[in-house]
């Protein structure tokens, strides 16, 4: 299969996800909460495997990178894909309750849910999820995926620093999906809503790896 039939299957993956939130949040949207987008079932699962998915397509691309002699883009490359390996095992708190273990001590008191993650602990009366993974990390998400692909051909500053980061740049079809899924995401009242967001996130990470705008632009 050519990499360009797997982006379109990526990109239909996306609508297809909005689709299938927007009518189970409208016909039932206990189900939503409780089933579709609850803790271990479809949509917290596909977010943990794209996110390992996405990983190992930045380990290909480091892969890439060495046999060029581009040391630093290798490097930063591990560094983005040590990144989604380790959102991957967050998002799933690292298969505690697929294996059954149980969380330590540290865990047990200070997560919000009990359970060995970072993203639920608690600093005070304060969820670190809220303070860090939440709005911050949403307007760094939607900044690269939507206004950096604009900025890269247009701001001479902007494409420099991409391109020494090593960033793979986003396409204007994911720009447009990021803008649309968070339309959609944000217009509907239900809760656990924004585990759908992450998994749009997620599928769109791993396109654009594949297939990175600026592939070949000097590291």
């Amino acid at each position: 299969m050519t990499a360009e039939a797997i982006d379109r299957m990526l990109m239909a993956l996306v609508a297809a996800t909005l689709l299938a939130s927007v009518v189970i949040a409208l016909l039932d949207p206990t189900y939503f909460h409780r089933g579709f987008a609850a803790e271990d079932h479809l949509v917290e699962n596909a977010t943990a495997v794209f996110l390992l998915i996405a990983g190992c397509v930045l380990v290909r691309n480091a892969l890439g990178l060495h046999r060029r002699g581009q040391w630093r883009a290798m490097a930063l490359t591990l560094v983005y894909a040590a990144l989604f390996f380790f959102a991957s095992g967050e998002e799933i708190s690292w298969g505690q309750r697929i294996f059954g273990w149980q969380s330590g001590e540290f865990f047990a008191r200070n997560n919000y849910q009990g359970e060995t993650n970072l993203h639920n602990l608690m600093i005070g009366d304060l969820r670190l999820a809220q303070a860090v993974f939440g709005g911050p990390l949403t307007v760094a998400i939607l900044l690269y995926l939507v206004v950096l692909p604009l900025l890269y051909p247009r701001v001479r500053a902007i494409r420099t620093l991409a391109d020494r980061l090593a960033a793979p740049l986003p396409g204007v079809r994911h720009a447009g999906f990021a803008v649309l899924g968070s339309v959609i995401i944000g217009l509907l009242d239900v809760p656990r809503k924004w585990e759908v967001y992450e998994l749009v996130f997620a599928i769109l990470a791993t396109s654009v790896f594949l297939g990175p705008q600026n592939r070949d632009a000097p590291r």
